[in-house]
Formats: C-alpha cells, structure tokens, sequence
C-alpha cells in the first residue's frame, strides 16, 4: 500500500539538526582540555552526529514539511539525538553508564529532562569533569526544546515553526507571541538562556560571598545548567543537599520559573506584567505549589511524616525553618519535575511520600520545561467536572468553559480528557509491566516502588521512592525494563500523543 507520508523529506530535517547539534559535544570537550582530560569521546561524538546528518540530509532536496513530515521528524529527532548523546559515555568507558543500555538510559534521561539515572557513583573520582558536563549540558539543550532551538536558528523551519513546536510541545502556542515564528523562538531562547546565567551568577555569589563554599565556579554553571530545564541532573551524589541551605532557597525561585510558561515570562519583560498576575493557570500553580509545600511541612515539622531522623542534616521533628525548606524544595522540585533533593525523602514517613507520589502526577505549566500531566490540563477537567454538576442539575443550561476571556472549545476538552486517560492507562499498564519483571529478575521492590518509578520516567519526574529514591538509581532494574523506559521518558517528553501517532497505521495511508 502506497504511503503518504514523504519519509525521506522527514528525515532529512532531521539530518540537518543533527549536523547543527553536532557542536554542541565540542563544550564539554573544551572542559576536558582545561582539566587535562580526554577529549576524544566528544570530538568521535562532534564527527559522528555531523557525518550521520550529512548522509539524513541527501534523502531529500526539495524538503517540505507536511503535518505527517512534521510529526515524524518531532518524534525521529527525540529518539536519535540521544542515540547519539549516548556515545560520549561509551567511549569514555567509566562507571556503569559505560553499558550500552545504561549510557541509552542516561542520555534520552538527559535530553528530554527526565533526571532520573543509573549511575552507582557520581563523582569526580569515577567519572571526569567534562562527562559530568556532558550530562548536564544534555539537560540544558532539552529544556526549552530541540525543535524550538531549532526553529529560531533554521529558516527552513520557520513556515511549518508553529506546527512543528505546538507537537514537540502541546500547548505552547508561540504564534501568538510575535508576527515571525522564528522571532518569538529566538525570544523565548534568549529568556532560557538569562535566566540559566542569572542561576549561575547567583550560585557562585553565595560561593563568593562566602555562604555556600561548595558551590565553587564548575558547581554553579553545572547546576545551573540544570535547573531552568527542570533536570535534575547534579555532579553531586547527593544531588542539592550538599550545598548550603542558602543554596536550596536560592534554587527554589529558578524552578519556579522554570516551571512557569515561557509566554508569559516573555509578557513579562516586554512590559506586561498583569498577564502573569490574571492567568488561571499561574495561579493554579502557585497555589498547587503552597498548599502541598504546606502540608509536607506541617507533617515534617510535627514529626507525622519522618519515619527516620536523618543523621546527616539534624532532626526535622520541631526545627520549623529545616522543614519548611525541605518541605517547599521537595514540593516545587517534584512539581516542575526537576528532580533535585535537598535531602533522603525515602526517611519520610508513608503519609509525606505519598503527598510526593500526588504532586508526581501535577506538573508545572504548560509552555514551561516541566513534564508530567501539566496543571493546565487539571485546571480544565475540574472546571469540565463543576459544569457537569451544574447541566446535571440545570439540563437546559449552557455554561461554556473559560480560560482568561477566551472559551475553551469543546475539541481542546475533549483532548484534555483523552490524553489523560492515554497517559493514566499508559502509566497502570507500565507500572504492572515494570513490577512483573522485578519479580522475573528477583528484584525485590514494592509495589510503591513500581508505581514511582513508572511516574518518574513517564513523567519526566526523576526520582521516585525507596530503590528509586533521590539518592539511588535505577540500576538495578534490567536491561529490557531500562528499555522500556527510555520508551516512556522519550513518549512522556512530547506528551504521548505525538509520538504514539506515528505507530497508527492510518498514519501512514491516507
């Protein structure tokens, strides 16, 4: 049966974003050469994404980009990118990500911003400063978007911008910005990348000022470079709790922002700032944010939601500033899924994990670098659900749906309610999926243990709880069940539907 979808016209843009992204592994190299490192893992990476977008780039010459084309390259790019991020690690040979299944893990949890990894040791002692680099740096290109990178840099894209970035990003709507696509993704970059040197200034200012003497100039850049993705990713084995307190509240406010739509920050500085201050969505996420960051304070501070004092940060029970900053900092970093950990929550009591479990499936904004569900989304279905209540009572009402001044059509509610219900039947039939085969291999995990980390990866999350917990990894899983979820980091990252629409056959029939 005949296609008709051009393949080769898909393909070959994919290509050219390879060939464009193939400098990106020269950073890291010029890391290895200051610390004396090796620095052919990047240089075989740079000859290998330059030479394979070379060759992808001749299947076509006269490239155009239909709705099938654009979706076939979204999700063609994010499967092969990290295919490619992989190489470094191997090369490199260090540590447990020197596997091939490991390295594929942590490069697809890198780039789509997932944060969750296999590493047993990280460590400058295990790995060189120029890998862990790599690592971060991954998170950073994947935050605000490959596709959006490239639509601000490639002329060819920008006719088919808004199309191509609305399916690598549900929700985003960039052409309302500005007249010109490729404007408003050169725009939004330049506030991603901002906000990313603020992150680090601020960072190595406290290490300046002599608060945080951990965060020295490699600590600030690297976290940085992972916290307005909403990653996760830390050079630290125990991630943000090494530094400071001052350190964690300084993070607090970036991954708020990240987690924030980048339309309205770009409303912001362009002098608008009431809509930050009238939209639903943002005050549906602050207030997400309080009350959950709230409750888990209230239970650690009363001792309800320790099941073991931590030796290593002092007692939570009574010390009311250690528990509301634990409390804040696990809630806003599970809720923009960036995945960081300002302490061991698998030493909190069931009740406070399962408040984290909860905010799991929340999300940041959409528009923002967050993952999971996305508020906007829970915004809408309860809004559906008090109208139900209402034409259930008044049948002969009409009561429209409204977002801001605008209606929110009945097509975009119902797509609401199907990718939720895409995304929980994923999520159950993943979670019974991944636990079976625990049991297969002799791992002994909980079903709690299934549960986070099925939400982790699908949701972009990071870290889940008990062997999946902020300060484990995910090595002890198999090879194929560590497959399986690079499938689901890699589907959670474009929100399902872009992807899993590529498998349909009438995808490929007229």
């Amino acid at each position: 049966m005949r296609s008709y979808v051009d393949w080769r016209s898909g393909f070959s843009f994919v290509g050219t974003i390879l060939r464009k992204l193939s400098m990106a592994p020269l950073v890291p190299a010029l890391v290895a050469v200051y610390y004396g490192e090796n620095i052919l893992p990047f240089i075989v990476t740079t000859v290998a994404m330059f030479g394979a977008g070379f060759v992808l780039e001749q299947l076509r010459d006269d490239r155009e980009l239909g709705k099938r084309e654009a979706f076939l390259m979204v999700s063609a790019t994010w499967l092969i990118v990290p295919i490619f991020g992989a190489i470094p690690y191997l090369i490199a040979g260090q540590g447990t990500i020197a596997q091939p299944v490991n390295a594929l893990f942590e490069s697809m949890s890198g780039f789509t911003t997932t944060g969750s990894t296999v590493l047993a040791e990280i460590s400058f002692e295990q790995h060189s400063h120029s890998i862990l680099l790599w690592r971060q740096l991954t998170q950073w290109i994947g935050g605000m978007g490959i596709i959006v990178l490239m639509v601000a840099i490639l002329s060819e894209l920008s006719v088919a911008g808004a199309q191509i970035i609305n399916e690598e990003a549900p929700g985003f709507s960039l052409e309302k910005l500005t007249p010109q696509i490729q404007e408003t993704a050169r725009a939004l970059w330049k506030i991603y990348l901002g906000f990313t040197v603020a992150a680090a200034l601020v960072y190595y200012g406290l290490h300046f000022a002599g608060v945080a003497p951990n965060m020295g100039a490699y600590n600030a850049v690297a976290h940085a470079l992972t916290t307005m993705p909403t990653g996760g990713f830390s050079p630290e084995a125990r991630s943000v709790e090494a530094f400071a307190p001052i350190v964690q509240w300084a993070v607090m406010p970036f991954m708020i922002v990240a987690g924030t739509n980048f339309a309205l920050l770009w409303y912001l500085f362009n002098g608008e700032p009431r809509q930050l201050t009238k939209n639903p969505e943002f005050r549906t996420y602050l207030l997400a944010v309080a009350a959950i960051g709230s409750l888990l304070s209230v239970l650690l501070v009363t001792g309800l939601g320790i099941a073991e004092i931590p030796t290593n940060i002092g007692q939570l029970s009574g010390d009311l500033e250690n528990s509301l900053r634990q409390g804040l900092f696990q809630t806003i970093a599970i809720i923009t899924t960036t995945g960081y950990a300002s302490m061991d929550f698998n030493t909190w009591g069931e009740s406070a994990q399962l408040v984290l479990l909860f905010a799991m499936f929340l999300g940041g904004s959409a528009g923002s670098a967050a993952g999971s569900v996305k508020i906007i989304r829970w915004y809408i279905v309860s809004r559906a659900m008090g109208r139900q209540l209402f034409t259930t009572i008044h049948p002969s009402a009409i009561r429209p749906i409204r977002l801001n001044d605008d209606t929110v059509n009945e097509e975009t509610v119902r797509d609401i309610f199907v990718f939720i219900f895409t995304f929980v039947s994923i999520f159950v039939f993943s979670t019974v999926l991944i636990y079976l085969d625990a049991l297969r291999i002799g791992l002994d995990i909980s079903a709690l243990e299934a549960i986070s980390a099925t939400i982790a990866t699908l949701g972009n999350i990071g870290p889940g709880v008990g062997i999946v917990g902020p300060m484990d990894n995910f090595r002890p899983f198999s090879a194929p069940a560590k497959l399986y979820m690079v499938v689901l980091m890699w589907i959670g990252r474009l929100e399902i539907i872009s992807v899993l629409v590529v498998f349909t056959p009438s995808f490929w029939q007229r």
